[in-house]
């Protein structure tokens, strides 16, 4: 007998999405059904899947085979959703590359991939900094993604994006630790710069130095020639950490930004994190 379909999922779940994968990130239940918490994730990933959709079809239509980096990858759960939403239907030729240090996660995403029938996803246990240099991934790379890289990897990633002379970049940074830690350790010599007030108090030393982490961030990409874009990820009650910086790519390098960036490194005191940010 033929089983009637679900009309929670009917309007929740878009056509042809794998409900077996949606029940291994648990954003349904293991019966299939959603609750007010599954509702929530996947709304969340479809806010997020708005924003990398226009930027997969813009790679697609440069080349049809174009490859797709996820940087602190986890449980790969952002890549699979992309494949599942896009590649699977739409450029099944193309690639996906989790990076993961922990090697559990890699095989267990490496197992659903197959069980799946995934085949354009590959999973590398590798560090941000170490697959640079890996010859397990392609010289160029489409698009590089890092959601909740902490610290500096998120930094890796960029460089990363870079030497791959990537034409997207997506991140949501977190736990920007390293910027904070050198405005304190400087504060002294800063005394005579008005500005230091901003970060006189602990508090604001670590709320503003990731603030300026990301502004940094933002001038090294437009110095290299990228248009960045700094939005919200609504919604994501989950982590306090929802700033997300979209980058493409639409010209030769500024040299305006560069000597901007410059600028700031020096009005705040981080001149010894200038090869961080000049890479």
């Amino acid at each position: 007998m033929h089983k009637k379909k679900d009309k929670s999922l009917a309007y929740e779940v878009r056509p042809n999405q794998s409900i077996e994968l949606l029940k291994e990130l648990h954003i349904l239940t293991k019966d299939g059904k959603m609750n007010q918490d599954s509702r929530r994730k996947l709304k969340q990933v479809y806010h997020l899947f708005q924003f990398i959709e226009p930027l997969l079809t813009d790679c697609l239509t440069r080349n049809p085979h174009f490859s797709l980096v996820d940087h602190g990858a986890g449980k790969s759960y952002l890549g699979f959703i992309l494949y599942d939403l896009f590649f699977k239907e739409k450029s099944q030729e193309s690639k996906i590359y989790g990076i993961e240090t922990r090697d559990e996660l890699v095989q267990k995403s490496t197992t659903l991939a197959q069980h799946l029938g995934f085949s354009g996803m590959n999973f590398l246990n590798l560090s941000v900094a170490d697959s640079i240099t890996s010859k397990a991934l392609p010289e160029h790379v489409d698009v590089v993604t890092a959601l909740h890289a902490c610290n500096t990897a998120t930094d890796d990633a960029i460089h990363f994006a870079l030497k791959k002379n990537a034409q997207h970049i997506v991140l949501v940074p977190c736990c920007q630790a390293e910027v904070a830690s050198v405005l304190r350790k400087n504060k002294s010599s800063q005394l005579k710069n008005p500005l230091s007030e901003i970060w006189r108090h602990p508090l604001h030393t670590r709320e503003f130095g990731s603030q300026l982490t990301n502004v940094l961030r933002c001038l090294q990409l437009e110095a290299h020639g990228y248009h960045v874009t700094v939005t919200e990820l609504v919604g994501w009650e989950h982590s306090m950490k929802n700033e997300l910086i979209i980058a493409s790519r639409k010209g030769k390098a500024n040299p305006r930004t560069r000597e901007r960036l410059h600028e700031m490194l020096t009005s705040v005191g981080l001149d010894e994190l200038r090869e961080r940010f000049f890479c």
